[in-house]
């Protein structure tokens, strides 16, 4: 990929739902994988479970990607002893998660206007 700080954050998307959500887990600060599986189930009701293959292959994609950094290892108090590695967004990552956020927002939009969700009839507020 080129240069992330100049890449086009729509370059990439649309993007899975497995990628935002763990864009989504991660935008309100760094985290270990375990925390970010937690979080993913526990905003998606259990709808979505990410196991560890899925989380870290995902993961190292994102990093390659632009999408996240690893963040320096250290000692997790609630795990005792144990060692983690915490991730967390770039400034590129922040962009494409932005970016698929108003995709889907348009998406949304245009499913109210085609009364297919009930409600809010078009984004300008007219029916």
């Amino acid at each position: 990929m080129t240069d992330p700080a100049h890449a086009d954050a729509n370059a990439l998307l649309p993007l899975t739902p497995t990628v935002f959500h763990i864009l989504l887990a991660l935008a309100d600060g760094e985290k270990h994988g375990y925390a970010i599986m937690q979080e993913v189930e526990a905003h998606t009701q259990g709808a979505m479970r990410l196991g560890p293959g899925t989380l870290y292959g995902s993961i190292q994609r994102m990093v390659k990607d632009g999408l996240l950094t690893k963040a320096p290892e250290r000692v997790d108090p609630a795990q005792g002893e144990e060692r983690r590695r915490y991730y967390r967004l770039t400034g590129f990552g922040q962009r494409v998660m932005v970016a698929e956020a108003h995709r889907l927002e348009q998406l949304v939009d245009m499913a109210h206007q085609k009364h297919v969700l009930p409600g809010l009839g078009t984004a300008g507020g007219t029916a």
